[in-house]
């Protein structure tokens, strides 16, 4: 089983800045890809950020140019910087790992965090 917890979450005004984190604790062999989604009120969760083991990232075009994803291997800990937010990026932010549990798994596992929640606002 795997637990990610994320931090980071708030309230922000427009133009403001954020930084959420989200580490991975358990058992398991290796993380494939580490990312953020979200979810606004009364719409679909959507992919914003993802990282994979190489450290090659994927963004949303609703956010390339405003937030930088990062991760720190070592400690199986994903970042998201969020700068020039606007109040459109309101929502409950989750955390997502794709992670090989066990040597020779031949496919990944799925994992959620519990989501924090982002409000801009003036």
């Amino acid at each position: 089983q795997v637990q990610l917890v994320e931090s980071g979450g708030g309230l922000v005004q427009p133009g403001g800045s954020l930084r959420l984190s989200c580490a991975a604790s358990g058992s398991f062999f290796s993380i494939r890809t580490m990312g953020w989604y979200r979810q606004a009120p009364g719409k679909q969760r959507e992919l914003v950020a993802t990282i994979n083991s190489l450290r090659r990232s994927n963004y949303a075009d609703s956010v390339k140019d405003r937030f930088t994803i990062s991760s720190d291997n070592a400690k199986n800990t994903v970042y998201l910087q969020m700068n020039s937010l606007k109040p459109e990026d309101t929502a409950v932010y989750y955390c997502n790992a794709e992670v090989y549990e066990i040597v020779g798994s031949p496919r990944p596992s799925n994992y959620w965090g519990q989501g924090t929640q982002v409000t801009v606002s003036s």
